[in-house]
């Protein structure tokens, strides 16, 4: 047993390592994680997690020498992406290192906009997901265990969560900065997911009265609206009324773009000059990126919302440094703890 915590290994592609074109490409669709963990039981594996997100595709794993090589076929397969496009942008992390990333992920130190606390979340739901299908065992259940911790800990004793960093807030933000004021603007939220949630509900918490929710499913729509005092619209509706909105947000999971160039330029035709802001927090993008140069028109990607949020970054330097210190002491003792249980098991 011993042997296997030698090669605990994590792979990781993430927009550090892939724009946001090129990690449209490596995205799990549904029924992925299946895929995934089919190929990885198959393969041997005696413990494994996939942690998939818009900005993050990462595997953590502990099985024998070949276990790099067992994980990166299980996400190929799990992706559909190929082998050339998705070898160019994942990096192996091994034993120790693959615990810190591990921390430092859960504190939010990884992410695209550093401090946000939705990817905490989204781990404790792929490690819920790969326990409850057996795939888990007394490596990873520490180490992530130990992550969780780490993570409430940073948190909670550093700043570099200072100022509610979320996906909503910081899209809302941006709103801000082209409208003013969002009391008269008409905003349009497409999905209903997590992300929308956070808009929808960062939008009304800052002032904004007129907000329709709009998804395949209308009763998502309705129900996410009525919670927040707002309209809801069937999809088809809502992308028909598109030119009567101010702001637009794209939260939703698609193969293609909702709004292709040319639906955006009349669109942007139809709104004779008047601002029209497009939010576009999808992997794949929900608007083409051919609205970059239409009058009046202002697209904004998730890798654009993450330079505003980190444009504050330097103030927060000092506790990020901090935090992965101390993230780094506790990545070593979890570490040191799974190496002397399973060397006991032994």
């Amino acid at each position: 047993m011993s042997e296997r915590v030698r090669n605990l290994v994590a792979l990781s592609a993430t927009h550090r390592t892939a724009g946001l074109d090129e990690r449209a490409t490596f995205t799990v669709p549904a029924g992925g994680s299946e895929v995934f963990y089919a190929a990885a039981r198959e393969a041997g594996l005696a413990e494994a997690v996939l942690l998939a997100t818009c900005n993050r595709l990462e595997a953590y794993a502990v099985g024998d020498e070949a276990a790099a090589l067992h994980v990166r076929s299980a996400l190929l397969k799990a992706t559909g992406a190929s082998a050339a496009v998705l070898d160019q942008h994942l990096r192996p992390v091994p034993g120790l290192q693959a615990v810190e990333h591990l921390f430092s992920v859960v504190s939010g130190l990884e992410s695209q906009m550093v401090g946000e606390v939705e990817i905490a979340g989204q781990v404790k739901d792929a490690y819920a997901d790969a326990l409850a299908r057996g795939m888990t065992g007394p490596v990873l259940n520490r180490v992530f265990q130990r992550a969780f911790q780490a993570g409430a800990w940073a948190r909670t004793n550093t700043g570099i969560s200072q100022g509610q960093v979320s996906l909503g807030n910081v899209a809302v933000d941006l709103a801000l900065r082209v409208f003013g004021s969002l009391a008269e603007a008409r905003v349009l939220v497409l999905g209903t997911g997590d992300v929308g949630r956070q808009v929808v509900q960062a939008l009304v918490s800052r002032g904004a009265s007129q907000v329709s929710v709009a998804s395949r499913t209308f009763e998502n729509a309705r129900a996410l609206a009525e919670e927040f005092s707002g309209s809801s619209l069937t999809l088809a509706d809502a992308l028909r009324q598109a030119h009567t909105h101010d702001v637009i947000v794209g939260c939703a999971t698609v193969e293609r773009a909702l709004l292709d160039a040319v639906s955006l330029r009349e669109i942007a035709g139809r709104r004779a000059g008047r601002p029209l802001l497009l939010v576009d927090l999808g992997v794949p993008r929900n608007f083409a990126a051919g609205a970059l140069g239409l009058d009046g028109t202002y697209l904004c990607d998730l890798d654009d919302l993450a330079r505003v949020s980190n444009a504050n970054l330097k103030a927060r330097l000092a506790e990020v440094d901090r935090a992965r210190i101390a993230l780094a002491e506790k990545a070593a003792r979890a570490w040191g703890a799974a190496n002397h249980q399973t060397s006991s098991e032994a």
